[in-house]
């Protein structure tokens, strides 16, 4: 009788979450999936971003490659069910790795704002605070980051176009 509540259980967990519906932000950040390319003033030369479905599709990965980084960043993001949100975690050059959340998504953009961060160092230092995604169309998207360093402010927008 256990394993029969125990299989019953497990087969009403699948059912609802098959029968949950698509969150709006995460389906529109998998429109991303793709190679992109952008300049910006903040960072001369061409920034690539790569998004790829990794682990059978419950998260996007974000490999970003600005000149003059000697490595590349790798931002994750992934729903959080029982939350409702989307949660990024940007693995910075910077050897730290703040987390962020959507706070709201508008059919055209979502908002990530700072929830916590891991290795942070120095408390000065520079921090990723939040990221904000416009999309555009199918092929041009932006991104503004902003980032904190002794208490001050500093974004940078990238505009991108899909690579062909």
């Amino acid at each position: 009788m256990k394993r029969a509540l125990v299989f019953l259980m497990s087969g009403a967990t699948v059912a609802l979450a098959a029968d949950a519906a698509p969150d709006p932000g995460w389906e529109k950040l998998k429109t991303l999936v793709g190679t992109w390319q952008s300049t910006s003033a903040e960072h001369p030369g061409a920034v690539t971003v790569t998004f790829r479905l990794v682990s059978n599709g419950s998260s996007l990965m974000e490999t970003m490659d600005v000149p003059g980084h000697s490595e590349e960043m790798v931002t994750m993001y992934a729903p959080d069910g029982p939350s409702g949100r989307i949660v990024a975690t940007h693995y910075c050059s910077a050897g730290n790795q703040p987390r962020m959340a959507a706070t709201g998504l508008d059919g055209s953009r979502i908002d990530f704002q700072f929830l916590d961060a891991t290795n942070v160092l120095d408390p000065n230092g520079e921090l990723m605070r939040g990221l904000e995604i416009r999309f555009q169309d199918a092929d041009h998207f932006e991104q503004r980051w902003t980032s904190r360093a002794k208490g001050t402010d500093r974004s940078a927008t990238f505009a991108y176009v899909r690579k062909r």
